[in-house]
């Protein structure tokens, strides 16, 4: 199957570190030096997991005429800050697109959400369900988090993206999704306990961030060299590598450990913070136009819980 286009979304809001410094009194050289985040986005009053979702939507299908937007017949949405937990963020983006009678799933799964969407799309196609799909990842992390917490409150942002894949090739830009592994590590360690987000209790909570810290960069280093032996793939062959943007310090200790030039991967924290499932879809979409015929691209993320995956995009000569 292919990924024709992807296209994001950004609220206007820029939270830089100094907010976080006059809150709580976390100095912007201590935020940057832990985490490689100097601002975040953060969704306005009224903006939401769903508009965010309809408005990445709306932006995908307007950067690529060629998929008329009808011919969509399956919609997956990946969050895990929904609006509502009955009239998903799926359902919005069906709504918006107005589109009536076709499968419509909404999926979490932590930050893996993105690689979780793209293998139930796989699937669809796969029965013979499906022929060109919609997957949406949207994250309105500053609706559940607590900015009073020192430990995690400064981490997060707002975004969402959306991606057109299809079951054959449509245009000589898209992308081979090529392979996707996901993978749950539910009995690991802290996984249970490490990252939380509790509605009723309000708070999205790592208290164990050195264990996820740990995890992130073994089943993210080791999924993506999974793919890269798998497909004969040398680190100088690769184009990007788009990690999960949780933390800079992880991304690059992942880069280190398969070998890459630090160059090859893609981040958008600095600016955006920890978007969760949305980070890596954001940050694709931040180099599509850079990919050039033989490019290979590897999102690889890892989520609480655990959870994790990479996928293999390539553009075929």
């Amino acid at each position: 199957m292919y990924l024709h286009h992807v296209a994001s979304y950004l609220p206007e809001a820029v939270v830089t570190n100094a907010h976080f410094t006059r809150l709580n009194g976390l100095a912007d050289e201590w935020i940057i030096e832990r985490t490689g985040i100097r601002e975040r986005r953060k969704a306005a009053p009224g903006e939401n997991a769903n508009t965010m979702a309809i408005a990445a939507t709306h932006a995908v299908l307007a950067e690529a005429p060629a998929f008329d937007a009808k011919s969509i017949d399956l919609i997956v949405v990946g969050t895990y800050t929904p609006h509502d937990t009955i009239y998903t963020a799926a359902h919005a983006v069906q709504r918006a697109l107005d589109i009536n009678e076709i499968p419509t799933v909404s999926i979490s799964s932590a930050c893996s959400s993105l690689l979780n969407a793209v293998e139930i799309v796989e699937g669809y196609f796969a029965m013979g369900k499906a022929s060109r799909a919609i997957v949406v990842v949207t994250e309105h992390n500053t609706a559940y988090n607590n900015e009073e917490d020192t430990i995690a409150g400064h981490l997060w942002g707002d975004g969402a993206a959306a991606l057109l894949i299809s079951k054959e090739r449509l245009a000589a830009t898209d992308l081979h999704i090529s392979e996707v592994i996901t993978g749950g590590a539910a009995p690991v360690s802290k996984a249970d306990e490490s990252v939380t987000l509790k509605p009723v209790e309000r708070g999205i909570v790592m208290p164990f961030g050195r264990d996820v810290f740990q995890q992130a960069c073994t089943y993210m280093a080791r999924v993506t060299q999974q793919l890269m032996d798998k497909h004969r793939i040398s680190a100088e062959a690769l184009t990007y590598l788009i990690p999960h943007q949780a933390n800079l310090r992880i991304s690059l200790n992942v880069v280190k450990q398969l070998g890459l030039d630090p160059e090859r991967a893609v981040s958008n924290i600095e600016r955006l913070g920890n978007t969760g499932c949305a980070g890596a879809a954001i940050a694709l979409a931040e180099v599509w136009d850079t990919l050039q015929a033989g490019s290979k691209v590897i999102i690889t993320v890892f989520g609480g819980g655990y959870s994790y995956g990479a996928m293999l995009l390539e553009r075929e000569l």
